[in-house]
């Protein structure tokens, strides 16, 4: 039945990758069922018939699809299935399409569909990795154009040497995640998060990385010369050459100087101007060609700006290579909010708010990997207004979750653990105004906010992106690019860390990869421009956190209980806790290991729950005076509850100094009394005395 069944098999990394193709998907163009360990994802390549009308890109949508199948576990949701992707799938999806995306057909117009359905998750063995691969595997098998093919590991630094793929056991102790992809001669995607890791040994854990890579793409191609398939023809939707030199030698004039400015807004309306007459001089000779002629006019400006570049050393705004653009910093912008900041580079502005919440607003998270709670969490929002655009408000796309988890993750590195700062985090970057680089722009706000908001990290983070201009063997790079820099440079190479280290990386690339050299210049000019953003910049605005959190945002107080108490702080019901949350005014959460969390609006409020919650932990101690409230009257006394859900009894005899006929004459019920602990008998009775307590 399966007569094209073909199964090939690889070491990687000390664990087998299989691959099997021929048998599942055979009506998609290009699949395979991808076995790394007992991780097993299906990859299936997929290509329309013909291109679509209308567009000047490649409509490539890739999709890593998680099902909690896969670590056998079902939906916490209301209806019990999987809804839209998580974060992580997301964050997934674009790793893989990153590298993948440069290495389709400039003019191919089809739309092309990765799918990468996750069937089953060994934790030492990557589901991303493993998706990475399978989908490099069925585009190379296929018979979609394409010219790959890629590899990709992640590595990770334990005791200061790279690790190829670690195990779950060797990411916990692991200074770098790093992801890299590439072809068997460059590198076409760097994707890292980092504990301050040095420039050295990011380069060096990269350059292992793609040693691996080079025998994993040789498989690969084994693999496609054994049972690959011939690639389709299709029509090319190159800009009509013609068209473009009639443009180009009547208005490559007007887009120099329409470009040659540091304003965007003005650069856009010069454009709109040469744009109009464009169309006026050519709607006879080309009728009906408005798209075409806007695709010859971004032809013609990416012309103009590679041209000043690579020939002129010349950059839009006229800045040197390695100038960066004005930056400003200001901190506590917002009255009420917990911690606000704001970062200004040239034109891009972003503001980042600051929000600390008690543990019980960390985020619970459904997902195929060990992680089911986040407490440090971090948003980005780019409105249409922050480029100048006319649209309705939507939610985040793919784009702003990246970007918000870039940051996240530049940040991570230098957020107190929870033994040291018992709150939750939310930070928010809106984006207010962008020309370039908005990512690295609310990486430096966030460190103004986390700072205003009294969050004691352990050292300010700075973010900057590296540009990149290649022709045959020549290249050069520039610091800091804005929109036009980046709309038509060949990377986008952006570096995020502290002094001491790289916190985070992320790569985008639009040729077929870097070597070495463009690398290891990539990173020490990051390195530079990070310095200074953090010496002259930020620490100029504000060089440490405040002492103490906002007046409005919530006093913690963290104290430990042994677990065995647990359920004398809750009581039946819940009904000791409620009463204590009740009285005090206070927010508790307690963790299964005893951890106690204690939030109020003022410390006091705080302090009354705290001592609340200690005299029902700490065990009646003989001798010790103590404040209780009368709860029930007998003949023979009074029981006083001195403690929450601890009661012991004041004999008649102990009432008074005096003799007591009855007890009512003393004490009535609700009545405050300090009382003695004065026995606790051999059946656990308490019994008190208000007249040694006097």
């Amino acid at each position: 039945m399966f007569e094209s069944y073909k199964v090939f098999k690889y070491e990687f990394a000390g664990r087998p990758l299989i691959v099997e193709t021929g048998k599942i998907s055979q009506l998609s163009n290009g699949s395979c069922l991808v076995r790394y360990g007992d991780t097993v994802v299906l990859a299936n390549a997929t290509a329309s018939a013909k291109p679509r009308d209308g567009i000047d890109f490649l409509p490539l949508s890739v999709d890593f699809e998680e099902r909690l199948y896969a670590v056998g576990k079902i939906p916490g949701s209301f209806l019990k299935r999987e809804g839209r992707p998580s974060e992580k799938a997301i964050l997934t999806s674009r790793v893989i399409d990153r590298p993948i995306r440069p290495l389709f057909p400039k003019d191919l117009r089809n739309d092309v569909c990765i799918s990468l359905l996750v069937l089953s998750v060994e934790p030492d063995c990557s589901p991303e990795v493993t998706g990475m691969i399978g989908a490099s595997i069925a585009l190379s098998i296929s018979d979609i154009p394409w010219n790959g093919p890629i590899g990709g590991v992640m590595v990770g630094l334990v005791d200061g040497k790279p690790v190829i793929n670690p195990t779950a056991e060797q990411k916990e102790k692991s200074t770098l995640e790093l992801t890299v992809a590439g072809s068997e001669k460059k590198v076409v995607m760097i994707e890292a998060g980092a504990k301050e890791v040095s420039d050295e040994d990011m380069f060096n854990a990269i350059m292992t990385a793609h040693e691996e890579i080079k025998d994993v793409v040789g498989f690969i191609n084994m693999i496609t010369n054994e049972v690959g398939k011939p690639k389709f023809e299709y029509p090319s939707c190159e800009v009509d050459h013609d068209m473009y030199e009639d443009i180009k030698e009547f208005a490559i004039e007007d887009v120099r100087a329409a470009l040659d400015t540091d304003d965007k807004t003005v650069r856009d309306e010069r454009m709109a101007v040469v744009t109009d007459k464009v169309y006026a001089q050519f709607e006879e000779k080309y009728p009906d060609s408005t798209a075409a002629m806007n695709e010859c006019l971004y032809k013609l400006q990416k012309y103009v700006v590679r041209r000043w570049l690579l020939d002129d050393k010349k950059r839009v705004d006229g800045r040197r290579m390695d100038q960066i653009r004005p930056l400003a910093a200001e901190v506590g912008i917002l009255p009420r909010t917990h911690g606000s900041g704001l970062f200004t580079r040239g034109q891009t502005q972003v503001m980042t708010i600051a929000t600390l919440g008690s543990v019980r607003d960390s985020q619970m998270l459904d997902g195929i990997d060990d992680e089911d709670l986040k407490r440090y969490m971090h948003h980005y929002n780019m409105p249409a207004y922050s480029v100048g655009e006319a649209k309705a408000a939507r939610s985040p796309g793919r784009r702003e979750i990246g970007h918000g988890a870039l940051a996240e993750r530049a940040l991570e590195p230098v957020i107190p653990p929870v033994e040291e700062f018992p709150y939750a985090i939310r930070l928010v970057s809106e984006v207010v105004s962008s020309n370039g680089s908005t990512s690295q722009a609310s990486i430096c706000g966030s460190t103004l906010a986390l700072m205003d908001a009294g969050v004691p990290i352990k050292a300010p983070v700075a973010g900057i992106s590296c540009g990149l201009i290649t022709e045959e063997d020549r290249w050069m790079t520039m610091i800091d690019i804005q929109g036009l820099e980046d709309f038509f440079g060949d990377m986008d190479f952006k570096v995020a860390g502290t002094k001491k280290g790289i916190t985070a990386i992320q790569m985008d690339l639009k040729i077929d990869g870097l070597t070495p050299e463009i690398i290891k210049n990539a990173l020490e000019t990051t390195h530079e421009a990070r310095n200074y953003i953090l010496d002259d910049i930020i620490c100029q605005c504000i060089d440490k956190p405040r002492d103490d959190v906002s007046a409005y945002a919530p006093k913690m107080i963290q104290t430990k209980i042994h677990p065995d108490k647990i359920r004398e702080v809750i009581g039946t019901g819940g009904k000791v806790i409620q009463k204590i949350c009740a009285d005090s005014g206070a927010k508790i959460d307690i963790e299964d290991d005893g951890s106690v969390f204690i939030a109020a609006v003022d410390r006091e409020a705080g302090y009354k729950a705290l001592d609340m919650i200690n005299a029902i932990v700490l065990e009646p101690e003989v001798g010790t005076v103590y404040t209780g409230t009368v709860t029930r009257l007998m003949s023979f006394g009074a029981f006083v509850e001195f403690a929450p859900g601890k009661e012991g009894l004041v004999h008649i005899s102990k009432l008074s100094d005096k003799r007591v006929e009855k007890v009512e004459d003393v004490v009535n019920v609700g009545d405050v009394v300090k009382v003695k602990l004065i026995e606790i008998d051999d059946k656990g009775r308490m019994n008190l005395s208000i007249k040694d307590a006097e």
